[in-house]
């Protein structure tokens, strides 16, 4: 069993992970209309991953006795000036659900809950893998600067990384 304590906070993080799938959504609807394609396919396979990151998160409460909550999700910004300012936004929000995991782990150490600690460790080493690789696309727009070709570039080979399953090799 669960307490209220862990079982609220789970909750709250079930929350962060369905608003991330709803944010990565609307930056691939974005890119989509702007014709980014590669960062569409990117962007719509991120949202599908925080999708299962919540859906582990679910079903791990209820089957801890718990009851896993479905609440009101605050709706995403929908424009983006420019698809650097989506990577960074991908950057900063991967950043902010760290800090929630690492505060998840602080509450089940306080409440002696090993098993809920070791549950979460797999979400502290995917969200180190998720803040490296949104740092490590960021850096690389930041060579690409305004370059229209290198845009390109950037587009096509995100999309096949994406693609193959790949994107360390960005």
């Amino acid at each position: 069993m669960i307490s209220q304590n862990i079982e609220k906070a789970l909750n709250d993080q079930v929350r962060i992970e369905a608003e991330s799938s709803q944010i990565y959504l609307s930056m691939a609807s974005w890119a989509e209309i702007k014709g980014l394609s590669g960062v569409s396919k990117f962007m719509y396979a991120q949202s599908d991953e925080e999708r299962t990151h919540m859906l582990k998160l679910v079903k791990f409460i209820n089957e801890r006795g718990g009851h896993a909550q479905v609440s009101e999700l605050k709706a995403p910004k929908t424009n983006y000036a420019t698809f650097k300012e989506v990577f960074q936004e991908l950057y900063t929000h991967e950043v902010f659900v760290s800090n929630a995991i690492n505060e998840l782990v602080h509450i089940s150490i306080a409440e002696k809950d090993y098993a809920t600690h070791n549950f979460l460790q797999w979400y502290v080493a995917e969200q180190i893998e998720e803040e490296a690789q949104a740092k490590h696309i960021l850096d690389k727009i930041n060579l690409i600067g305004d370059d229209k070709g290198g845009l390109y570039l950037f587009d096509r080979d995100i999309e096949q990384l994406t693609l193959n399953g790949s994107l360390s090799k960005i």
